[in-house]
């Protein structure tokens, strides 16, 4: 899947240069002229000016048309949409605004709808002045201005707001959105916000916490901080589960209570609107294409903040249920913390499992490690799995959506992805890097044919085993069912020793130097 969008993406470059390329061979001088089949002439002077100025002219109509005809925004020129959107390039931001289309600019002008095309992930549409909900039409309208003499004529942008738009099966679940501008004003506002909103949709691959935060909390987070909590979130295909499951996120980024689009009868209006997510790339913050320059570190946070009361609040449960032994356990936790850092396993149960998981415990205990399995599932609160994470100096994992945990990890922590056969590029490319951009020393395990369970399935010569590339190019379906749902791994302890040990050599050097420290200050 995410070869493929790679190689669509190289694909759209590859056919913009092409077109870019064309265009400049044809405004080429030519280094003779021939004006008839006799041979040529010198020609005379006053003409070959004339000819040059006219070629002259015509290329620069070609490379200048902003310049020459919609240099200002209220440009009414005709001509302003035909060179805008001229040759191979389609014209990808628009604002929908009576006479004029101009490009997109922040903010926008009172009383636009501006949509952005021109990502690969996402459509972002931006509306600004009157703008209301109409629910039982999936219509968010632009109603004109008071002043509005005449109205204007009737306009409309459509958008999926989910953020795989190159994936038309997905696609094709999320609700389609009208976003109209124009036309005579309708009634009232049932609800009126001073505040702008940010429409998305909780669908599509909800229900797997990869995608959970990389199509959803994390463009969420891209989106809508810079906003400091002064936003309303407006949702479709709304889950009570998955704002039960957020909530303490979300209301780090929002002081207001989400909206069911579709179950609100209600005319809510708003200042400002913003219809889809931006997303940079996987579990990612670029803070180069950030107005406030936030990283990912920024992200995490936010995580810390909105976890942290509920850490507390199940610290305090603790000590009341069992005063003494939390005394206990914290005291030894305080003088063992100081050399001996802290391994979570995540454990899988069925697929992709870890079958010699017992014997790991104890080679990481033998290492040095305080060793803790993690075994969490979908009703796994998730302040109980970043109190474990946010603790620990060292994970251990099969490659899955579990990884995305790695959020939850300090930098300077230790991040072993286990790889099995057949996940080198989506391990790599979906938490591998990611992890290395969050300040994480990264290991990638790659196993052995003989460390994979289909080695007992299949022949040592089976392209299963020996080209696990072969076997993707069949399809994604092949790939899940071969090698995700049927997989287990059985560790060479001996190869993964070495491992351990360089990851506890580095992790104890680490707080050794942060103990010194403290001493100092």
């Amino acid at each position: 899947m995410g070869q493929q969008h790679h190689r669509v993406y190289y694909f759209l470059q590859l056919r913009r240069g092409e077109g870019e390329s064309q265009l400049k061979e044809s405004c080429k001088l030519p280094s003779q002229m021939y004006f008839s089949d006799s041979p040529p002439k010198k020609p005379k002077r006053f003409l070959l000016r004339l000819i040059f100025l006219f070629i002259l002219a015509s290329c620069s109509l070609f490379f200048f048309p902003r310049l020459l005809f919609c240099s200002s925004s209220s440009s009414t020129s005709p001509l302003c949409p035909l060179f805008y959107s001229f040759g191979a390039e389609e014209k990808k931001l628009q604002v929908l605004q009576v006479g004029t289309r101009v490009p997109c600019s922040s903010p926008i002008p009172n009383n636009t709808v501006c949509c952005d095309r021109t990502a690969f992930r996402t459509d972002v549409c931006f509306m600004r002045g009157d703008v209301r909900t109409q629910s039982y039409s999936k219509t968010i309208l632009l109603y004109p201005g008071n002043n509005a003499s005449i109205p204007a004529p009737a306009t409309e942008e459509r958008i999926r707001p989910y953020t795989r738009k190159w994936e038309t099966s997905v696609m094709a679940t999320i609700d389609e959105l009208r976003l109209t501008t124009g036309g005579a004003r309708g009634g009232g506002c049932d609800v009126r916000h001073a505040v702008p909103a940010v429409v998305f949709s909780a669908g599509g691959y909800t229900g797997n916490v990869y995608h959970e935060f990389n199509d959803g909390i994390v463009p969420l987070f891209i989106t809508s901080q810079k906003f400091n909590k002064r936003v309303v979130f407006v949702v479709l295909d709304y889950r009570n589960w998955w704002f039960t499951k957020y909530r303490e996120v979300l209301s780090r980024l929002s002081d207001y209570p989400p909206l069911d689009f579709s179950g609100d009868s209600r005319t809510h209006c708003f200042p400002e609107t913003i219809v889809g997510l931006r997303i940079h790339d996987e579990l990612t913050v670029d803070a180069a294409r950030m107005e406030n320059n936030k990283t990912i570190f920024d992200f995490r946070r936010l995580l810390d903040d909105a976890y942290r009361p509920r850490i507390q609040s199940l610290e305090h449960d603790e000590q009341q249920a069992s005063p003494q032994s939390s005394m206990v356990i914290a005291r030894r936790h305080n003088s063992l913390s100081t050399c001996k850092p802290k391994l979570v396993i995540v454990s899988r149960t069925g697929s992709r499992a870890i079958e010699n998981e017992l014997e790991l415990v104890k080679l990481g205990q033998e290492i040095g490690f305080i060793v803790k399995v993690l075994r969490p599932d979908r009703t796994t609160e998730l302040a109980k799995i970043y109190r474990a994470l946010n603790s620990s100096d060292a994970m251990i994992g099969v490659h899955g959506a579990a990884m995305t945990h790695l959020l939850f990890m300090r930098p300077g922590s230790v991040f072993i992805q286990i790889v099995p056969l057949g996940t080198d590029w989506a391990a790599k490319t979906y938490y591998g890097e990611p992890a290395v951009r969050m300040g994480l020393w990264y290991v990638g395990y790659k196993i052995l044919q003989r460390e994979s369970s289909l080695f007992r399935e299949y022949d040592k010569t089976d392209p299963v085993l020996k080209d696990p590339r072969s076997v993707a190019k069949k399809g994604w379906q092949v790939t899940k069912r071969v090698y995700l749902d049927r997989q287990n791994v059985n560790l060479d302890l001996d190869r993964f020793r070495k491992h351990l040990i360089r990851a506890h050599k580095y992790l104890v050097s680490k707080k050794r130097i942060n103990h010194d420290k403290e001493k100092v200050a």
